[in-house]
């Protein structure tokens, strides 16, 4: 028997596809100026063309519809940097945070999922896969920092990208407060220092490396990749002691 496709869901060309492709489009349209709540589903009838009748067939709600949106739309035009520095790669991740959740149909588009999330157990699994994606993704950064030796071997690094994004999402959500400079630059500050500091690590070999490689950080905290970078050792050694505010 053929397992019937989740609600959304279409094969690539024809209708199926030019229908989504036309309720997802109003639904993102939509968010430019209007928020979750005043969303309906004959609201994006009106705006695709498509009947209200396939809408709720094929999405079921309007909630149904933002997690398709989210699927496609998500956080994954977020650029991930690659400077070769991990405090600048967290100011730069930082600041593309903000910038992508200042736009208000982003944001919008968050605060919808979210409200969605807490009424279907379907949007719940779609927002949290999606987030867990984005983290496996942009954990990048603190793989390099480990092979240049900036952070221990054995960094969680999904939980220091998890620290950096956390106080943007709980400024938009909780809070609603602006995602100004200060936040850019206090949130990267604060996650490269604990990572450098090695309040991130794990006791395990299997977050960043193995620490028993000869071409692996060893010890604890920012002097780690001192000797595997020929007495270089990681420029946070002394600098990380200091405040450093406004590198983005």
């Amino acid at each position: 028997m053929t397992e019937p496709r989740p609600h959304g869901s279409t094969r690539p060309g024809g209708r199926t596809a030019r229908t989504r492709a036309a309720v997802l489009a109003a639904a993102l349209e939509a968010l430019d100026t209007q928020d979750f709540a005043s969303l309906t589903v004959d609201l994006l009838a009106r705006r695709s063309g498509v009947h209200a009748a396939t809408i709720r067939r094929r999405w079921r709600s309007v909630e149904g519809v933002i997690s398709d949106l989210l699927t496609q739309h998500g956080t994954a035009t977020i650029p991930i940097p690659d400077t070769g520095d991990l405090r600048q790669d967290l100011h730069a991740m930082a600041r593309a945070i903000a910038d992508f959740h200042t736009a208000p149909r982003n944001r919008r588009l968050l605060e919808g999922m979210v409200a969605a999330a807490s009424r279907q157990q379907g949007a719940e699994e779609v927002l949290r896969e999606i987030f867990a994606r984005r983290l496996r993704q942009v954990a990048v950064l603190l793989h390099r920092a480990a092979e240049r030796g900036e952070v221990p071997a054995d960094t969680d690094a999904e939980g220091v990208i998890a620290a950096l994004g956390a106080p943007f999402y709980y400024r938009l959500l909780i809070t609603r407060g602006p995602l100004d400079d200060e936040l850019v630059s206090s949130s990267a500050e604060t996650a490269y220092l604990a990572a450098v500091h090695g309040v991130f690590r794990t006791g395990s070999t299997a977050s960043t490396g193995s620490p028993n490689s000869p071409d692996s950080p060893t010890g604890t905290g920012p002097a780690a990749g001192t000797a595997r970078n020929g007495g270089r050792g990681h420029r946070a050694g002394d600098e990380a002691a200091r405040p450093h505010r406004g590198r983005g």
